[in-house]
Order: structure tokens, then C-alpha cells, then sequence
């Protein structure tokens, strides 16, 4: 354990393996992200990508790196925190490991915002803006319902598995109601995609984290508590109902922007929380390490999307395979022992 003191009197207790596997992750992601930057039609190694970036590179290079592939990287970097950071607070408040966006409707209710805008008709930045608004409807709908003298983990998982069926299948009739060239463009969009991202789809999202992680970070020692039951978190001196509701609205919000800047890629959610407790092998909601793992996983999978195939995948079909994969592999290990 590290424990990090400041002069006011302040302490930071600090799991020596979060900070081992979080500065690893982070250092990985960097140097993908680097190479990434350099790939492309005008290629540039990694010293030249560097150099742009401190600002002595010649004025084609720094438009090549900060008006073209920069903003694309920075979304995914910013995305995969997010989701990385929501899935964790989700698994979290509903103590289930299968408690992610993907499978409680969050990301549907998405998917229906950015729908009707395609069926009416409207902008790119129109499109965006509804499915932040979708999430957040959703996630308010899902809690109202849910709602009986609080909000639990049982009762949330149910209602949100009954609404993510119900928008499903409202999903299904709205693409079926588009113009055809409109619906084309909504699969593309619901497969979860980078491309032609820029920094007004960034910009949102890196405000949003910019205020969520250090509250989300400042709620994880009554997050840990929460994990010894209700009663005994009262007890303790936790608002038990007033942070489940702070944690809900930050995951809600992640979720529903991140969408809105590209679309609802699936599985980063899920996998990353269950790749920083495998990996920390820490004590508590490993928040941080999970939001530097699905950046991780997102740039990753983005260059296996963009270099591993003829033609070009979408970010989402690549961490849909993963994340599916993955999922597989954990059930089979949980079953071998014993476990299911």
C-alpha cells in the first residue's frame, strides 16, 4: 500500500498493484497511440509524431496530426475511459459482474434517441445530441421504475433488462421506418464507429470525465463500504440512497455521451472492469484502472479494426468479437471452478 500525505494534513491510500497495472495500461496506450497517430496515407514515425506534437513540426505535419488523426484518437481515447469508468460504477451499484450499460438498456435508449432524429430527419450533430438525450431519458426512466423506498441492485438489473428488450424492439421498428440511405447510415452509427470524428465530438465527453473522475474518484471509499450491505453503510455514515443516486446520474451521463460521440460500442463496458480487478487483484471498484483499460482497449481495437482486414472495420465489431470472446472464456473458467 502506498499511502501519499499532502502538508494539509490530506492522505492517499494508494493498492501498490493498481498503480503498477494503471501506470502500465497507461504507458501501452500512449504507444499505441503514438503509432496510431503516425499510420496513415502521409506516415510518420514516432520521433516526427512527438516532435508535431511539441509544436516544431512543419505546418503540414501539425494540420496532418491535429486537424485529422488526433481528434479520431482523443474520442477513443475519451470513449473507452468512459464506458471503462461506467461499467465499472454499474457492476458496482447493482454487485453483479453481468451489470453493464450493454445489457441494462442504457446504450439502447440510446440507440432510440439517435434513431428518431434519422427517421424525422436531422444533422449529424442532431443525431448526437438525441442519443445523449435518449441515455439520459432512459436512465431516468429505468430509475423512477425502479425506485421503492430506493433504488437496488435486483430491481435495477430487472427493469433495466425489461427496458433494454422493450427498446430493442422499438429500435428494430424505427430502422424499419427510415429511408433506406437513413437507415444505412443508423446501422453504421449503431455499430459503434470512429470515423470522421473530430474535436466537437470529443469535447463533451473530455469535460464530462474532466468533472466525473475525481467525484467518482472521491466516492470510492463509501463505494467500498456500500459492499458491506446497506445497514452496515449506514451505520458507517454513508447516504447510502443519495450516493447510489450521485453514482447512477455520473454512469448514466458517461454512458449517453460516449454514445453520442460514437455511437454505442459494445462489450468496453463489460470486459474492462472484469480486466482491472483480474489484473489489480485489488480491494474495492478499481475505477481508475478500468477507465485506463477500456481507453487501452479502445485504441487497440481500433488499429486491429483499421489494419488487421481488407477494407476497414468499425471499432465496435472488433470489440464486440473481443468482448464476446472474452465473455465466453470467463463463464468457461468460472464454470470449471465451480463457480456457476
Amino acid at each position: 500500500m502506498i499511502v501519499i500525505r499532502t502538508p494539509g494534513g490530506l492522505s492517499l491510500r494508494l493498492h501498490r498493484r493498481s498503480v503498477l497495472v494503471g501506470a502500465t495500461c497507461a504507458l501501452l496506450a500512449l504507444a499505441v497511440a503514438v503509432l496510431a497517430v503516425g499510420h496513415g496515407d502521409y506516415p510518420m514515425s514516432p520521433a516526427d509524431v512527438l516532435r508535431t506534437l511539441t509544436g516544431a513540426g512543419s505546418p503540414a505535419e501539425e494540420f496532418i496530426v491535429t486537424e485529422l488523426r488526433l481528434p479520431r484518437l482523443v474520442t477513443g481515447l475519451a470513449v473507452g475511459a468512459a464506458l471503462g469508468l461506467a461499467g465499472a460504477v454499474f457492476q458496482a451499484l447493482v454487485r453483479n459482474p453481468l451489470g453493464s450499460p450493454d445489457v441494462l438498456g442504457f446504450t439502447q435508449g440510446a440507440a432510440t434517441g439517435a434513431l428518431v432524429v434519422v427517421v424525422v430527419g436531422g444533422s449529424s450533430a442532431a443525431l448526437a445530441g438525441a442519443a445523449a438525450l435518449g441515455g439520459i431519458g432512459t436512465g431516468l426512466l429505468i430509475y423512477l421504475i425502479a425506485w421503492r423506498r430506493g433504488v437496488y441492485g435486483y430491481r435495477l438489473v430487472l427493469v433495466g433488462i425489461g427496458m433494454w428488450a422493450i427498446l430493442t424492439g422499438v429500435n428494430g421498428y424505427l430502422l424499419t421506418r427510415a429511408p433506406l440511405m437513413e437507415a444505412a447510415r443508423a446501422v453504421l452509427w449503431l455499430t459503434g464507429s470512429l470515423d470522421g470524428r473530430g474535436w466537437s465530438n470529443a469535447g463533451p465527453l473530455l469535460a464530462l470525465l474532466a468533472v466525473a473522475v475525481p467525484v467518482l474518484l472521491a466516492c470510492a471509499p463509501a463505494l467500498r463500504m456500500t459492499e458491506l450491505g446497506d445497514d452496515a453503510a449506514s451505520g458507517l455514515g454513508v447516504p447510502v440512497p443519495r450516493l447510489r443516486m450521485l453514482l447512477l446520474a455520473a454512469a448514466v451521463l458517461l454512458v449517453s455521451l460516449s454514445a453520442a460521440a460514437a455511437g454505442p460500442v459494445s462489450f468496453v463496458a463489460l470486459t474492462a472492469p472484469h480486466l482491472a480487478r483480474r489484473l489489480t487483484r485489488a480491494p474495492g471498484t478499481p475505477l481508475l484502472p478500468a477507465a485506463i483499460i477500456g481507453a487501452l482497449t479502445i485504441v487497440v481495437a481500433d488499429q486491429v479494426a483499421l489494419r488487421a482486414f481488407p477494407g476497414q472495420l468499425q471499432v465496435g465489431v472488433v470489440t464486440g468479437v473481443l468482448g464476446g470472446g472474452y465473455l465466453v472464456w470467463l463463464l468457461a473458467t468460472e464454470r470449471r471452478a465451480g463457480r456457476l
